[in-house]
């Protein structure tokens, strides 16, 4: 048969799960924090290959900045 779950809301004392909540927020977190990155080394890159270089080079300094924030973010 089916597992007996507490049907109880939360603010009532029904557990939680918060080891799931957390690694969640925390994926959450993460993705925003890359797509702002790669957002903005597109935009940055795009810049530059249009105002300066090509393609090739905007696709390296786009390369770069996403290296340099792995290793500072």
């Amino acid at each position: 048969m089916a597992d007996h779950h507490d049907t109880a809301p939360a603010e009532l004392g029904a557990p939680m799960d918060y080891k799931e909540h957390e690694s969640t927020y925390n994926l959450f977190l993460s993705l925003s924090k890359w797509g702002i990155v790669s957002c903005v080394a597109l935009l940055v890159a795009m810049a530059f290959g249009f105002f300066v270089g090509g393609f090739f080079s905007g696709t390296l300094l786009f390369i770069i900045v996403c290296v340099a924030a792995w290793f500072l973010l």
